[in-house]
């Protein structure tokens, strides 16, 4: 059997550089400045401008602050970056106003927006160039009806601008959302009694958000989830995955030691601490990927400026031109990384180090011992 490792390696790499690599392609026209605090905001959800200067404003503002990261088109840049195409499907003009100006997670504040370029932005990212709807009602569409290749086109549409950041976009599993093609739940559906209030309600606990389509716009997206669940049936005979028995090959005591000696790993993990019930929440491939390349582990970062004033934090953004962190109040600070000098304290460079050292048994026996850790 072919080594399963090298794919999981190779993708989890991929995660870890992909949004870097692709930010240091482009240029930085003004470095973030710290958003200390947010300035008040005229009301975003008061009557959007329609006219052209207005959208073409919008999509002057949207240029210079907010394509670097999120895509030109507004597409998006996986899996650091998500698209906002439909992305008034998921917040209010308010909402998107308040993380335009305070930021959010590892996007920076811009208070610097003044109030008619922000109209002017929630204006152009409210405009769609995704497939109008289909004119057949949901309650005409059934069965057959429902699986119309016009149909399941328009929903793929709202699916990759919506979905398929976290299940991928043939709806096969994403970088944190499952593989929808094989979900019961997909499965049991009929006509979208099952999926559509999963998409109007969203799963809070699993981090997925509500989103607030038309009837219509549901039909369509149950159609296209439909229709790759059928295309991926069609696989007959083909390996669409890694299957949980091929990972539960090593030896448990050998993993176990290794935990505890030459891997390190318990230098900084606990199996009573933090991987308590880690394969409770996570199988497979999926534990494999997290052991090899962890997802969402911080980094702490200390800053020095010109004048000596030290700031810790942790780091929120990082590039070839900008370094920025969270202090412990919250708020984002940032510096050219030319102005400045900063250490960088990742955990996860730990597994980075482990990869050229790693052999096939060290990674089965590994992941027999985390298994057991439910």
């Amino acid at each position: 059997m072919k080594r399963i490792e090298e794919a999981a390696l190779v993708a989890a790499m991929a995660v870890g550089t992909l949004g870097f690599s692709v930010i240091g392609l482009r240029s930085i026209e003004q470095p973030i400045q710290a958003a200390a605090q947010s300035p008040t905001t005229t009301t975003a959800t008061s009557q959007r401008p329609t006219s052209a200067t207005t959208e073409d404003a919008g999509a002057t503002v949207y240029a210079k602050q907010c394509a670097i990261c999120h895509g030109d088109q507004r597409e998006g840049i996986l899996p650091a970056f998500p698209p906002l195409l439909g992305i008034q499907h998921q917040l209010t003009d308010d909402k998107i106003a308040e993380i335009i100006h305070k930021g959010k997670g590892r996007m920076p504040g811009f208070p610097q927006i003044q109030p008619q370029e922000l109209t002017a932005l929630l204006h152009f990212l409210g405009t769609s160039e995704m497939p109008g709807p289909s004119t057949t009602t949901a309650a005409e569409s059934s069965g057959a009806e429902a699986h119309a290749s016009g149909l399941a086109e328009a929903g793929g549409s709202l699916f990759r601008q919506n979905c398929a950041f976290c299940h991928g976009r043939d709806a096969m599993g994403g970088e944190t959302g499952p593989d929808l093609t094989q979900s019961k739940l997909v499965q049991a559906d009929v006509n979208g009694d099952k999926i559509s209030p999963v998409i109007k309600e969203g799963r809070i606990e699993k981090k997925m958000p509500a989103f607030n389509f038309s009837s219509q716009e549901l039909l369509s997206l149950v159609a296209f989830i439909h229709a790759r669940e059928t295309a991926a049936a069609s696989q007959k005979g083909k390996r669409r995955g890694v299957e949980v028995s091929d990972l539960q090959t090593g030896n448990l005591q050998a993993g176990k030691e290794y935990f505890n000696g030459a891997g390190g790993c318990a230098k900084c993990h606990s199996p009573t601490g933090d991987l308590a019930g880690i394969a409770s929440r996570y199988q497979g491939l999926r534990l494999e990927e997290r052991m090899l390349y962890p997802r969402d582990a911080t980094s702490k970062v200390t800053v020095t400026t010109p004048n000596g004033k030290t700031i810790d934090g942790t780091l929120a953004y990082r590039d070839e031109f900008v370094i920025g962190l969270r202090d412990a109040d919250g708020t984002y600070h940032s510096w050219p990384v030319r102005k400045v000098k900063f250490k960088v304290d990742s955990p996860v460079d730990a597994h980075v180090e482990l990869f050229p050292k790693y052999s096939d048994d060290d990674i089965h026996n590994l992941m027999a011992y985390l298994q057991t850790l439910r």
